[in-house]
């Protein structure tokens, strides 16, 4: 994903002189070809995320596109006042991109653990919030916020995630994608799941194990958790028994808190379940999946709290 979003952005500056990138010191790897083909694109602010930002902020008022570039919480939490203030508020044509939500760098520890983000940065007026859940979303997410005017945030995984799309068409930044609906008749019990980010594998075999257990299932990505598709929400949940939300992130204001408002104030038939990080910290050191699994989110847990759910 990270690898796909780099080689989008080449070819969209390639296109576009006033598309610039900035990093916090870091990324060297991966960015390279970006500054080698582009080097008057291309600036490391150094690790000062809050300068970064705030720099961002003044070369788009100046007409530019600005990405800035960082990973885990550093570019969002580490430097919120100057995301509010500075780009926010000015309506400034920013996009923030996190590199590996969630556990990624769980080895690390919970400062580099980005599992509140969403639901801070989907907190700040006019800002879009970006969480695509394969190669083929990223690629067609980054495309979307050059042409979406105003700041927005754009949480990618670090690479190696399963790719569920073999090619995305007509996407619109602010609408689910579809992924599955069980054929056949109708089933006694029905659920439908959603997620966001790169736990979209998960929530494909969440949607399998229920579908092996005889529910019917819908199963929607949703890239963009703000704007929200509230059209979809309110529509699963009219005709399913249960939605699922699936995210690496907070269980409070991510994607199973904004299904919550849309449910609430529609008068929702279905049930809600939040599959995701309760309202803890995670005090655990280890790989993605090991801290996925710890807390609660695979597709066996997922699965197994939903027909606990739909059994009653």
């Amino acid at each position: 994903m990270r690898d796909t979003f780099v080689r989008t952005l080449i070819d969209l500056a390639k296109q576009d002189s006033n598309i610039e990138l900035v990093t916090g010191d870091l990324g060297f790897g991966v960015l390279k070809p970006f500054w080698e083909q582009l080097p008057n694109q291309f600036t490391n602010a150094g690790i000062a995320e809050q300068n970064m930002t705030s720099m961002a902020a003044g070369m788009a008022l100046e007409g530019k596109t600005v990405f800035t570039y960082s990973i885990g919480n550093f570019p969002t939490l580490r430097c919120l006042e100057q995301v509010r203030n500075d780009c926010a508020y000015h309506h400034a044509n920013v996009k923030i991109v996190c590199i590996g939500g969630g556990f990624v760098y769980g080895s690390l520890g919970m400062s580099h653990q980005a599992t509140e983000d969403i639901a801070i940065m989907r907190a700040l007026p006019d800002v879009a919030v970006l969480c695509p859940g394969d190669a083929a979303e990223a690629e067609a997410a980054t495309r979307a916020i050059v042409a979406w005017k105003g700041t927005c945030y754009l949480r990618l995984g670090r690479g190696g995630e399963r790719r569920v799309h073999d090619h995305i068409d007509n996407y619109q930044l602010g609408k689910a994608l579809k992924i599955r609906e069980t054929c056949g008749a109708p089933r006694k019990r029905s659920a439908a799941v959603f997620s966001t980010g790169a736990i979209l594998d998960v929530a494909c075999d969440t949607a399998a194990l229920l579908e092996e257990a005889g529910v019917h299932v819908i199963q929607y990505s949703f890239p963009t958790v703000k704007p929200l598709d509230e059209d979809v929400i309110r529509a699963c949940a009219d005709q399913t028994d249960l939605i699922v939300t699936v995210e690496e992130h907070s269980i409070i204001g991510g994607l199973g808190g904004a299904a919550a408002e849309v449910m609430a104030e529609n008068g929702s038939r279905a049930r809600l379940l939040r599959i995701g990080l309760e309202d803890l910290y995670c005090t655990t050191v280890g790989s993605q999946k090991y801290l996925r699994g710890q807390y609660g989110m695979t597709a066996e847990n997922a699965a197994a709290r939903a027909l606990n759910i739909l059994n009653r």
